[in-house]
């Protein structure tokens, strides 16, 4: 099955196993990778908001709608729908995890957006680590950040478990991944955290990666943003461009029936265009990794997924059959192309 076909469908569960020759060399930060905005938000917990974190969310709601402040919360803080090894095999690559400790959460640490979350630290960690062990040439980024009430202590104790977690999975902040290099050391893991103390101490630890963020509910606005960013020139390593919306005081008073799903629903045609026609590469303009809400939405990350073919002249065309000898993978490119089936 040629390879729009196969994504067509759904296929990503293996999607880096499957790029072409060409992409298996090229840096990480230099792909299209797609990204699940607050990963974890799909299992909130509506008993347990957060206090002082997201103020956004919290006090907006607060003033609106007093006597339903907490089922407000949760509809406008849950930003996905299943859990990390779904969001895998929809082909999803960069995880977004914004950690925190409940203030009478005892030692456990959780995820949190507005409310925490009922699923944690650990447990999404060891769910991950299971999903790797059965896609060996997968590779996962993941961004620890946010920290709400972590103490030294706490930093320290996520460090030493996610180090022994994933081990010889880990890709060392010292290195330029790329696909064929990460699988001849089996590595899979990409680690951001967003403490720089923990990270100067650990070479196993990358630094926090940017986030290109509009923090508008307006599609149109997030695109400018997006584009005034590229025009600025991309960062040298991983980075982020976000195409997820952001409700304010107006919108949710102007919407009282609505969610975060139903706004991303809406924008979602408008927001994929616009990510069609990017390219991902070292350029200015270059994408690398390209966050949404709800990404079993739509086809988020076949879209995502198929810039890549934009790189080395590899299209997502069906390739054809070639029939003679070449050199080289791009000769082979070049022979294919002139000679098709």
């Amino acid at each position: 099955m040629a390879d729009g076909q196969r994504w067509a469908l759904g296929g990503n569960t293996d999607w880096m196993s499957g790029l072409h020759e060409v992409l298996r060399d090229v840096p990480l930060w230099n792909l299209a990778i797609p990204g699940s905005h607050d990963s974890m938000s799909f299992c909130l917990d509506v008993s347990s908001p957060v206090l002082r974190s997201e103020p956004c969310v919290l006090r907006v709601t607060d003033w609106l709608f007093p006597c339903w402040t907490r089922p407000c919360v949760s509809r406008w803080a849950t930003t996905q729908q299943c859990v990390l090894r779904e969001q895998c095999d929809l082909g999803i690559r960069f995880l977004d995890l914004r950690i925190a400790k409940k203030p009478a959460g005892g030692g456990k640490l959780f995820f949190a957006h507005g409310i925490y979350t009922l699923i944690s630290v650990k447990e999404a960690l060891n769910e991950l680590a299971t999903w790797l062990d059965a896609h060996p040439k997968e590779i996962v980024i993941i961004s620890c950040s946010h920290f709400e009430s972590l103490t030294d202590e706490d930093h320290i104790s996520l460090v030493e478990f996610i180090i022994t977690l994933f081990a010889d999975k880990l890709c060392s902040s010292q290195e330029t991944p790329t696909l064929r290099s990460c699988w001849s050391r089996g590595q899979q893991v990409v680690v951001s955290y967003g403490n720089q103390q923990m990270v100067l101490q650990h070479p196993e630890l990358w630094a926090e990666i940017p986030y290109w963020y509009a923090d508008s509910s307006d599609p149109e606005k997030v695109i400018s943003y997006l584009e005034d960013q590229q025009h600025r020139g991309r960062p040298a390593g991983f980075y982020v461009s976000g195409l997820n919306l952001t409700e304010d005081a107006l919108y949710v008073f102007l919407h009282p029936l609505e969610n975060m799903r139903k706004m991303t629903t809406k924008a979602l045609s408008e927001l994929l265009s616009w990510a069609s026609e990017q390219h991902p590469g070292p350029g200015a303009g270059g994408v690398n990794i390209v966050c949404c809400d709800f990404v079993g939405l739509g086809q988020f990350c076949s879209v995502v997924i198929g810039l890549n073919y934009k790189l080395g002249a590899v299209t997502l065309a069906p390739r054809p059959v070639c029939k003679t000898a070449a050199a080289s993978t791009s000769d082979a490119i070049s022979c294919c192309n002139g000679n098709q089936t």
